[in-house]
């Protein structure tokens, strides 16, 4: 739970050092506003918590798809064939927030960010998180919690804006934001440099590569949302800065915690606004 400190002393986010919790700038490296109005101390602790970014979108992306599954039990119980076993229905994920050009133009901007969380069948879901848990646990190390929040929501969001725009009438998962993650890594690899830099950078181009392949051998794959994904990763993460480079400042925690209380609005008008 978020609660502000009006006193006392808090780590500086910026050197590690201890300062005033309400000084105006940290009298060691001079970062302007450490304690961030008394917030930063409850927040960096919220933060840590959320440290276990892969598990926690684990966590969310399943617990949505059993919902969507529950919601609509007459489709789970009756599958139309072995590839749709365990698949929730159409309602329950337009219900939930599936995205696509019908969501759009009726108005519904907000399933660009909610259809990231949801997955069409048992398959889908397994994918990802296989792939979530390969790439997250590197870009959270190589990046920090909030820039890796920030990557895998823009690259999502932007995944779906293309394939949207390229005509797709219904979709959702999270391979979009997944391939950003890859965009982040490559752009890692080849900013950094060096044995370690070449090294990543050959390992997560192959495994890109082998992703966009797998996306075109199969039916019903939304390559757009990859495409658009893969270029939001890479761009946001030239954006931000390398974690050696710039070290997470308070305009990246602020911002990564913004798009969690907008992921939450999100969801809460997709549960409230009729369909």
């Amino acid at each position: 739970m978020l609660e502000r400190k009006k006193s006392g002393s808090m780590v500086c986010p910026g050197c590690g050092r201890l300062i005033s919790v309400n000084a105006p700038s940290c009298i060691h490296c001079g970062r302007k506003n450490p304690g961030l109005w008394g917030w930063g101390p409850s927040l960096s602790r919220w933060l840590a918590d959320f440290r276990g970014l892969v598990t926690s979108l684990t966590i969310a992306c399943v617990a949505l798809y059993v919902i969507s599954l529950a919601l609509d039990l007459s489709a789970v119980l009756h599958p139309r064939g072995m590839m749709s076993f365990l698949s929730p229905g159409m309602e329950s994920l337009d219900r939930m927030g599936m995205t696509g050009r019908y969501a759009i133009s009726h108005g519904r901007w907000w399933t660009l960010l909610t259809a990231v969380y949801l997955h069409g069948g048992i398959l889908h879901i397994l994918f990802n998180v296989m792939w979530l848990r390969q790439l997250g646990y590197m870009v959270e190390e190589l990046y920090g919690t909030g820039r890796a929040f920030i990557i895998f929501t823009v690259s999502g969001v932007t995944g779906f804006m293309l394939s949207v725009m390229m005509g797709s009438m219904f979709t959702l998962g999270g391979s979009g934001a997944i391939f950003g993650m890859l965009g982040s890594l490559i752009y890692y690899g080849r900013k950094h440099g060096g044995d370690f830099g070449s090294a990543l950078y050959r390992q997560v181009g192959s495994w890109a590569i082998m992703a966009f392949v797998f996306g075109f051998l199969f039916p019903n794959i939304d390559n757009w949302a990859h495409f658009g994904g893969f270029a939001g990763g890479f761009f946001i993460s030239a954006l931000m800065g390398l974690r050696e480079a710039r070290k997470e400042k308070k305009a990246i925690t602020l911002a990564a915690g913004a798009l969690v209380v907008l992921t939450l609005f999100c969801f809460l008008l997709a549960i409230i606004r009729p369909h």
